[in-house]
């Protein structure tokens, strides 16, 4: 019998504001800090993509996402075990207004021209705002530094 691939399910919000996206700068998580990243987090069990996104919008940043207002525009394969399965969501209506909700993992909270995104950002997190530019749905990663396929 063929052993089934396991893949951990990651949401990850890219806030517009016109041409701009919001990332957070990283910091105390152990994970990519001193990095820029969009928010983001796992599902938990029993939870659906749209439910996380809801859920990690009010926890990261104190929002109010609308699930109806999301929109999933790239969906990025990451081969490194353990593999997961990243989903972008597209959100350019929400409530509020955002604010660094966690600031022992977020050191900061920046608007950037989605054209012009700052360094060192998350390698497969700017290969899929590379991607969302060009309109390409899904991609694939296979470690640290590769780039997207």
């Amino acid at each position: 019998m063929k052993h089934r691939a396991q893949a951990i399910v990651a949401v990850h919000l890219i806030l517009r504001r016109d041409d701009d996206v919001l990332l957070g700068l990283r910091v105390n998580t152990g994970w990519s800090d001193g990095c820029w990243h969009l928010p983001a987090g796992h599902l938990e069990a029993g939870e659906s993509p749209l439910k996380a996104l809801v859920r990690e919008s009010a926890e990261e940043l104190g929002l109010t996402v609308d699930p109806a207002h999301a929109e999933l525009v790239h969906l990025l394969h990451y081969h490194e075990a353990p593999p997961r399965l990243n989903l972008f969501f597209q959100v350019r209506q929400w409530s509020g207004s955002p604010v660094n909700a966690e600031p022992n993992k977020c050191a900061d909270l920046h608007w950037f021209s989605l054209r012009k995104l700052p360094t060192p950002l998350v390698g497969y997190a700017g290969a899929a705002l590379a991607r969302l530019r060009e309109g390409t749905p899904y991609s694939e990663w296979a470690e640290a530094g590769s780039a997207a396929r």
